[in-house]
């Protein structure tokens, strides 16, 4: 084998590295840093690169080396595609790939100015003049990992993954290779991999499609967001080459039951990925790639100042009513909230259930006797932004379109598919869509909404019919997805859209890029809101990340200081007992509203580090956590301290490099004090299952 370097391009602190096998016209992508601590060099001698992009032809022979069955890389379709160009313009590098019969792999790497945040697209291309049946195309590869290391070393690479349950999302695990059985074989034959991900279309369930890569030696950190709403999969990998390789994008034939053909002519773009390289953290390198997820949003003007929402959800808990509402929309007049969103079963008819009952979307007139558009119009009258929520993509049981519109409904072996009570209409059927335009896209319009959330509470499984293959008609479908999102901004420009499905079922790029928020989980009462809320800073931005905050009429202050503070964490939403509270409950709420209007530009626009390590368990949190917000600018921070059950005697936090002034604080009597000492923030005495954040400004 002979390894030469192909092209290597700086960008920011990171190096882009091409390497090409110039007997089998392989190439692969590294990435090293390359910054004041020391430039990483590549290692060249005996390798054995890894593709660019790995693919699986139903023609080519499956993996080798014991691989079939865990893996679909290592077959004999890695070594068919030979490299035949490279363009580098100012912000992207193209690679293209093809074989004996024409058929290309296009390889774009893309960034924004000097951040070394990238985007991965891969597109195959079939050129020949045969049908192609592909059965795995990756969206990225990083190789090369720990290729340089001793044995010793290699084993202490360590894979982080962040797992996800119902009410339980954003846990952080971390596994080294030697405990995921990938240690370096004594013989190099072989195929070692730990792919994992999920089947269905809640993109967030059992993992999020992240993964990161770590090098404590050296402290170099790779990683990888897929941007993907429907089955995906990763996997960390190798066989002969001495380093690791990270790759993904949809879900395989083996994982997710995913084949196409491809007629002559035809191309298939996988999903695209983010990836990138730090010398740092895993909170460096999800600082970083959140960055380029910031640079993709598209939201209303009016989002721009984190606006506070008021869900009703946990105060009619499915019974809305247009005297309820309006009550809560003059209670919440003149205060920092925002938008008002009336949420499910306003469309249930007497009788039945909110979750059976969505598909016909025709208003309960008990409910609202002048109809959905005039409480819209009341809500506004009154200075907010009316919302209402959608389960758009389902047809409950007790709906007449469950029966009747079953034709356009998704299908598996011939039947409809039924999920927790519900069919899915088909997103690729016109008439389907139409059915859509007219009762959800329209209807917002037509009756003054300004926010809409669209909830998605079942998964459609394995995939649904398709020539081609079940997963083939889940890929379409999920397509279909993004087009009906895409399509409420189309009518209606300023629509504020909350994505949802079950909490954080769809935490994932591709849904951030088209909502201008998520909700963060379906914890609403939980007393780990705090811990999930902090996890997911590694995941997704703070200023797309709505959290729970539901107000007890029972509850005293430290429960309310420890609510608020929670959901100072992202976009603070109210729910609950507002109407019904003790004069110094509600003057509490109020202060904490106005203490997070100050917040506001460091979620907006900033970087997380979050300090778990005194916080133990999740049914039964013992400990504390710290996160730090600092924002882009490095002139201001906020610190969000939370004490759970048998809390330490203090709690420390060491300030950033500089000279810092707290300007505020919100926290409640009786749950410790903090102070400054040197430089560092003690918290002493925090009582349990206690809140408190501090806003520094530097001098």
């Amino acid at each position: 084998m002979s390894v030469s370097l192909l092209l290597r391009k700086k960008v920011g602190d990171t190096a882009v590295c091409y390497l090409l096998d110039e007997e089998n016209g392989c190439v692969e992508l590294e990435l090293l840093p390359d910054d004041a601590v020391g430039r990483s060099e590549l290692r060249l001698e005996g390798r054995e690169l890894s593709p660019l992009a790995e693919l699986k032809l139903q023609s080519e022979a499956p993996s080798a080396g014991f691989g079939a069955g865990r893996s679909m890389r290592f077959g004999s379709s890695r070594w068919r595609f030979r490299y035949v160009a490279q363009n580098l313009g100012s912000r992207e590098i193209e690679t293209v790939l093809e074989d004996s019969c024409g058929c290309r792999v296009v390889h774009r790497l893309s960034w924004r100015g000097d951040v070394p945040a990238f985007r991965v697209a891969v597109t195959f291309q079939n050129r020949s003049q045969e049908p192609v049946t592909l059965e795995m195309l990756e969206s990225f590869s990083i190789g090369g990992i720990g290729a340089e290391l001793d044995d010793a070393s290699y084993e202490e690479l360590t894979l982080h993954r962040f797992r996800s349950r119902w009410a339980s999302e954003g846990q952080h695990v971390a596994e080294s290779v030697e405990s995921l059985g990938l240690s370096r074989p004594y013989h190099g034959f072989p195929v070692m991999s730990e792919r994992f991900g999920q089947v269905g279309t809640m993109p967030v369930r059992g993992f999020h499609p992240a993964a990161m890569v770590e090098d404590p030696v050296n402290r170099v950190v790779r990683g990888a967001f897929l941007a993907w709403t429907g089955s995906w999969q990763m996997e960390l990998s190798h066989a002969c080459d001495p380093g690791l390789t990270l790759s993904g994008g949809l879900a395989d034939r083996e994982l997710g039951h995913w084949r196409l053909t491809l007629a002559p002519g035809g191309e298939l773009s996988a999903p695209e990925a983010i990836i990138g390289c730090v010398r740092g953290t895993v909170d460096d390198l999800s600082n970083l790639l959140l960055r380029e997820v910031n640079a993709s949003l598209n939201i209303p003007d009016c989002e721009q100042d984190l606006p506070v929402i008021f869900n009703e959800w946990c105060t009619s808990w499915g019974e809305p009513a247009e005297s309820n509402l309006l009550a809560i929309a003059d209670r919440l007049r003149d205060t920092p909230v925002r938008y008002l969103v009336i949420d499910a079963g306003w469309y249930k008819t007497d009788g039945t259930e909110w979750s059976n009952a969505q598909g016909d979307w025709r208003v309960n007139r008990r409910l609202f006797p002048e109809g959905i558009g005039a409480t819209a119009r009341k809500i506004r009258e009154r200075g907010l932004i009316p919302g209402i929520w959608f389960e758009a993509e389902v047809c409950g049981f007790e709906s007449e379109a469950f029966s009747r519109e079953a034709a356009h409904h998704l299908h598996l072996d011939g039947q409809p598919i039924v999920a927790g009570g519900r069919h899915f209409w088909n997103l690729n059927d016109s008439a389907a869509m139409a059915y859509l335009d007219e009762k959800v896209v329209h209807m917002l319009k037509e009756n003054s909404f300004g926010y809409v959330k669209i909830d998605y509470n079942a998964t459609i499984g394995l995939g649904c019919d398709h020539p081609d293959s079940p997963g083939e008609g889940l890929r379409r479908q999920v397509e279909g997805t993004h087009r009906f999102f895409r399509r409420l901004r189309e009518v209606n420009p300023d629509l504020v859209i909350e994505n949802c499905a079950s909490g954080g079922h769809r935490l994932e790029p591709a849904m951030f890029a088209l909502t201008s928020m998520s909700s963060f989980s379906d914890a609403h009462e939980d007393p780990g809101i705090p811990l999930i809320a902090a996890n997911l800073h590694r995941l997704m931005l703070p200023r797309q990340c709505q959290i729970w905050v539901v107000i007890r009429r029972d509850a005293d202050l430290k429960r309310l200081g420890y609510l608020l503070s929670s959901g100072m964490l992202g976009r603070l939403c109210l729910s609950g007992d507002i109407l019904n509270l003790e004069q110094e409950q509600w003057n509490l709420v109020l202060h904490g509203l106005e203490f997070y209007r100050k917040l506001v530009p460091v979620l907006r626009d900033g970087d997380s580090r979050l300090a778990p390590a005194a916080a133990r368990g999740r049914t039964r949190l013992t400990g504390a956590q710290t996160l730090v917000r600092i924002g882009r600018d490095r002139r201001q921070f906020a610190l969000f301290l939370h004490a759970f059950e048998t809390p330490p005697a203090e709690v420390r936090f060491r300030l950033p490099e500089g000279e810092w002034t707290c300007v505020d604080e919100f926290s409640v009597s009786g749950t410790g004090s903090t102070a400054i000492e040197a430089d560092e923030v003690v918290w002493c005495g925090p009582a349990p299952m206690s809140g408190r954040v501090m806003l520094f400004e530097k001098r």
